[in-house]
């Protein structure tokens, strides 16, 4: 088939790992991941590192902050009273709200910190600010 280049429909598998060696993703064992080369449906990283790989190949990549999930931004994390939360919510740490940003667009915001009148969200991605390295294996190419 030759080698993956932009508009190439892909499918893969793919672990990815942390630092430390935590393993914070994969498609192992579950359906491929599937996307389109410079549609932008994944991070710029994972659709770079693709490019030019063949059918059966795999590599191992780092992927940056900048090509990942962004910096980690402190101007997303706030900080609100506990009045401001629906009663039906009980704030723990390490619970995912979703709020409603606008008419259109829903953001997810981790619970951080609860005291007794207020609770800490942070609106940062997961892995925001966090280097990832991730083995690929590219299972197909269709153009």
């Amino acid at each position: 088939m030759g080698q993956a280049t932009s508009g190439d429909a892909v499918k893969i598998h793919y672990d990815g790992f942390l630092d430390d060696g935590t393993l914070f993703g994969s498609s192992r064992g579950e359906k491929p991941v599937e996307f389109t080369i410079g549609a932008g449906e994944v991070i710029p990283g994972f659709e770079n590192a693709v490019i030019n790989m063949e059918e059966g190949d795999t590599k191992t990549v780092t992927i940056s902050p900048e090509d990942g999930f962004g910096r980690y931004k402190e101007a997303l994390v706030k900080t609100i009273s506990t009045s401001k939360l629906p009663s039906h919510i009980e704030p723990k740490v390490g619970k995912v709200l979703v709020l409603r940003a606008d008419a259109e667009n829903d953001v997810r915001a981790t619970i951080r910190d609860v005291t007794e009148k207020e609770v800490t969200l942070d609106a940062n991605h997961p892995l925001a600010g966090k280097e990832l390295k991730v083995e690929i294996e590219l299972l197909e190419i269709s153009t």
